[in-house]
């Protein structure tokens, strides 16, 4: 029997991910355990290069506490030597995401102990239906990582949404590197079928989507969101820049205009979004220009990303934009995020809500809104908004 730990860093790919090699080792006879085992697996990400160092600094602790580490995921994919350096106990695998578990657990050794019923920590499932990416954005290093876009067949997502829901939890989220990219063509699903299918599984309390590019944010999936209360009334939609000249350079593949007008379509959800700051074509009109377009779509929570070149893009040898320019312009936008989140969350006082308490005294409402709620880990509970403070909405 080996114990073990998984960690990942980076996306909710990466955590379903980590999940997966956790299940199939849990699943082997393994033991989990926290702290000092004997077995590591770190799961990278290499979206910036501050991603990729402190993809080094968590193997570097783990190997200090672990007889063999496993490092997987994106950075482990990204280049040979991005790990150069560790002892021979330090395992780099660079294999497609579909393949990590079941080398990780061949390495590893099975044993007869079985488990098919193994737990996750979390009171929410993250379920990937879909990987890869196949529209090469000109500062993107995942399509170098991860490949061309895939999919799994609706009927193998659907039995694990409902062992998930078996195994008790409330709330599944449908991950994936590009989303609306899913298609089973033999089933005849694509995401807005899928959606409605996952949310007829019994037991189901809480739908939601990790993410969706703008242009998959189609009429169809709208009216397959809002058919059923289940499917939360949230959708993270990157933006990336609020410029048009700056999309054209990303090489994005839409107008300011488009994405105007597809998230308005969106109403009555709460949209959140990833922008990059300090993009090589980006100057403080373009800036500007991105903060008014984060508040014309009524957009609350900005995840801001500070442009990081990236080995083998398009714009690997680009950065024009000082560290100091970066460093200001990614306050200015995070304080504008956070102005937005609370006028969000003070607009809900007085009103009910259904939450999903996901730790102590901490959970999120149906649109992803984090409250301060007393009750038990992994409960949804009926609450009603008496204050607003910086960190989220005081239940009554």
């Amino acid at each position: 029997m080996t114990s073990f730990s998984t960690t990942f860093l980076g996306c909710k790919v990466s955590q379903t991910d980590a999940q997966e090699i956790r299940d199939r080792l849990l699943g082997d006879g393994h033991v989990e355990r926290a702290g000092a085992a004997d077995v590591a697996v770190v799961n990278t990400c290499c979206v910036t290069h501050e991603a990729v160092r402190k993809s080094r600094q968590a193997v570097s602790r783990a190997a200090r506490t672990h007889r063999r580490v496993y490092v997987t995921g994106c950075a482990a994919n990204l280049a040979a030597d991005a790990f150069a350096g560790f002892s021979k106990d330090v395992v780099v695998v660079r294999r497609p995401s579909e393949q990590t578990p079941a080398f990780v657990a061949g390495d590893v050794g099975a044993i007869g102990c079985v488990r098919a019923d193994a737990r996750l920590d979390r009171v929410r499932a993250f379920v990937k239906i879909q990987d890869g990416c196949s529209f090469s954005c000109n500062f993107c290093v995942i399509p170098l990582v991860r490949g061309a876009t895939r999919s799994r067949r609706a009927e193998a997502v659907l039995a694990e949404v409902r062992r998930r829901v078996g195994q008790g939890h409330r709330e599944v989220v449908l991950t994936g590197i590009n989303l609306g990219c899913f298609r089973d063509r033999v089933a005849g699903y694509t995401l807005a079928g899928l959606v409605r299918e996952v949310a007829r599984v019994p037991g189901l309390a809480r739908l939601r989507l990790s993410s969706i590019e703008v242009n998959h944010l189609t009429d169809d999936l709208l009216s397959a969101m809002r058919e059923t209360p289940s499917v939360a009334p949230h959708l993270h939609v990157p933006l990336q820049s609020g410029d048009d000249r700056v999309l054209e350079a990303m090489g994005r593949r839409y107008s300011v205009a488009t994405y105007l007008a597809r998230v308005r379509r969106a109403e009555g959800f709460n949209i959140t979004t990833d922008a990059i700051v300090g993009f090589p074509a980006e100057d403080e009109g373009a800036f500007e220009r991105t903060l008014t377009t984060v508040a014309d779509a009524g957009i609350t929570k900005v995840h801001v990303f500070p442009y990081s070149p990236r080995p083998g893009t398009r714009t690997a040898a680009a950065d024009s934009v000082p560290p100091a320019v970066k460093k200001e312009r990614s306050a200015r936008l995070r304080a504008a995020s956070h102005q937005a989140c609370l006028e969000r969350w003070r607009a809900k006082i007085g009103r009910d809500d259904m939450v999903l308490i996901d730790r102590p005294g901490r959970g999120y409402g149906a649109d992803y809104s984090p409250w301060l709620v007393q009750g038990e880990v992994g409960q949804l509970v009926r609450v009603r908004a008496r204050a607003v403070v910086e960190e989220g909405i005081v239940a009554a």
